[in-house]
């Protein structure tokens, strides 16, 4: 053996020496910079990716990651369409961009205001793009998103970390096309509906109607715009002819425009039996009991949501 001896070290050892090492790979796994792993993505179309949520509601397990987010390839750059819900899950859809393309990251498109779809945007800020978001999100950004962040921390906790609000560059009044290199998307400003600043993003080259929380499948819809204007919207997005729909919540992509059928019945059924117990004189408190429990079985997070979307509902319909 030339002389050289074989260092043999007692048993005990082994086990600490394994320790010691999963130790160091954590800690790197902590350190700021450390690159994130790649989101796992769906091409649900030619150049359209698509990061399925969960549905649960926020969590460390999940950091926030309970909404569908994707990107678009053109030619000539990428377009981000909902950067996540936390600063962690942003830079996870940026490293599952770079796994595909080098080309620079244009747009950063803001469906509306809430925590699941914006809160990604601060992993964007190296890249300089524009940020594109409905001309009232400034407003509810202004009035809601402190409320939001703060909410996120105390969800997350250290894995809020990095997540800012980051207000829109561009705003979208009625219609946007945004040209890219062989790809052009249709931006399209909502009146209130599920929010009262909706965006839905159609591409052209492959006929994908990109509706964000316009539409929720298998996960109960939340009201927090208005009621009535949801149910108009859906009689104007249905009406586009598509290939299939990306929706905020549910599958990757769906057909389209059955795959609203269940979110209408829910939104009418939600709309017909609050105006009965108005009608009938029941409390706002009695209604919340009352009103659409044949949608009970139906969807996920039901109870978790279906009492708030009456007494809003309740708010809104009173005053007809």
């Amino acid at each position: 053996m030339s002389g050289r001896r074989l260092v043999r070290f007692p048993l005990a050892w082994n086990g600490l020496i394994i320790q010691l090492a999963a130790s160091v790979v954590a800690v790197l796994a902590a350190l700021p910079g450390r690159a994130d792993a790649p989101l796992a993505m769906t091409e649900v179309a030619a150049g359209v990716f698509v990061h399925g949520g969960v549905h649960e509601e926020a969590s460390p397990a999940n950091n926030d990651a309970i909404a569908n987010i994707g990107f678009v390839l053109g030619d000539d750059g990428v377009a981000v369409i909902d950067p996540g819900g936390s600063a962690k899950e942003g830079r996870e859809l940026r490293a599952a961009i770079r796994a595909r393309t080098d080309r620079p990251i244009r747009y950063v498109i803001l469906t509306h205001v809430h925590p699941d779809h914006i809160f990604g945007a601060a992993a964007f800020r190296s890249d300089n793009p524009d940020f594109v978001g409905h001309a009232k999100l400034p407003g509810a950004l202004a009035q809601r998103g402190g409320y939001y962040l703060r909410r996120l921390r105390e969800a997350l906790g250290e894995g809020a970390e990095g997540s800012e609000i980051v207000t829109p560059t561009s705003l979208v009044s009625t219609r946007l096309d945004l040209d890219f290199g062989g790809r052009r998307l249709v931006l399209r400003a909502h009146g209130a509906a599920h929010t009262d600043n909706d965006l839905t993003i159609f591409d052209e080259k492959t006929r994908t109607l990109w509706l964000s929380d316009l539409l929720f499948v298998d996960r109960l819809p939340v009201v927090d715009g208005s009621l009535v204007g949801w149910l108009e919207e859906l009689d104007h997005l249905t009406a586009i002819a598509s290939d299939r729909a990306v929706p905020g919540h549910g599958p990757t992509a769906v057909p389209w425009p059955v795959a609203a059928e269940p979110e209408r019945r829910y939104l009418e059924t939600l709309a017909r039996e609050t105006r009965a117990a108005i009608k009938a004189g029941t409390s706002i408190a009695g209604a919340v009991s009352l009103v659409g429990q044949s949608e009970r079985g139906r969807w996920l997070l039901f109870d978790e949501f279906h009492p708030r979307n009456v007494t809003a509902s309740y708010k809104e319909l009173e005053w007809e």
